[in-house]
């Protein structure tokens, strides 16, 4: 199992628990974690937009070109802001941090 911190935008953290190969997305939905996902993870909206925060973002893999594309729809988009639905655990993001952004776009509405 790895650790899995959400920050709220309220600034409360809710940590919770993921297996390897989990996406995030799907950790999320699992534990009530309030991260829309209406493309259910096939890459084709940026309702699981999240912020990584910064001491993790070197950690993950590069976004694909098809991620950055749905990333420039995203609301609120920094530097650090990925989809959910793209990353997936390992052992080495135990503890990963991530921010939940305060609103999302919905293209798919």
């Amino acid at each position: 199992m790895v650790i899995v911190k959400f920050v709220r935008p309220s600034g409360a953290t809710v940590e919770v628990q993921g297996q390897i190969e989990q996406s995030i997305l799907e950790i999320a939905h699992a534990n009530d974690i309030d991260i829309e996902g209406v493309c259910e993870g096939s890459m084709a909206c940026s309702t699981c937009h999240v912020i990584v925060e910064d001491s993790w973002a070197s950690k993950l893999p590069e976004p694909s070109e098809e991620e950055q594309d749905m990333l420039d729809l995203t609301y609120g988009l920094t530097r650090t802001s990925r989809l959910g639905c793209q990353i997936r655990l390992t052992q080495s993001l135990d503890g990963l941090t991530l921010g939940l952004p305060s609103g999302t776009h919905n293209m798919l509405d």
